[in-house]
């Protein structure tokens, strides 16, 4: 199965934003590697980050690194999320970012969430992802790591 990209419309997510922060506007990933089927948590973020206002690309769940990497180049996004709940992110995250440099998308920030414990983020950050979230990371504090990923991003290929 191919991976099947489409913008996240329906929300609930009330961010508050004040329109400066919203002024710029960035596209990213969000993806569930792997065989992980719990989507909520994925969604949400998905729907906080378009209501604070980003394009965002979902893939849905049950992809590949292969997958996750190729939507990520082709819809030529500035940052991807990544959630895991079923505690194979020590390998499904670092195998998205090696799938991104294959695919040409090796300056692309990856962050992540889901499940992780504390024990396996400085490992995480070691092997390329950006950022972790874990359960209770308030919405605003992975907003802003969106934020200053895409701003980083852009910042490298001008």
């Amino acid at each position: 199965m191919s991976a099947k990209t489409w913008a996240v419309w329906a929300g609930f997510v009330n961010t508050s934003l004040k329109e400066s922060e919203m002024a710029e506007k960035y596209r990213v990933l969000v993806g569930k590697p792997g065989l992980d089927g719990h989507d909520r948590g994925a969604k949400f973020i998905a729907r906080a980050l378009r209501d604070a206002g980003f394009e965002v690309v979902y893939t849905g769940i049950r992809r590949t690194a292969e997958e996750i990497a190729a939507a990520a180049v082709q819809e030529d996004v500035a940052a991807v999320g990544l959630s895991s709940m079923s505690g194979a992110h020590m390998r499904l995250f670092p195998a998205v970012i090696e799938a991104l440099e294959k695919a040409g998308g090796g300056d692309i920030p990856v962050l992540g969430g889901g499940i992780i414990p504390d024990e396996d983020i400085d490992a995480l950050q070691e092997a390329g992802i950006r950022a972790i979230f874990t359960p209770g990371t308030p919405v605003e504090t992975i907003i802003e790591a969106f934020r200053s990923a895409c701003r980083d991003h852009y910042s490298q290929r001008s």
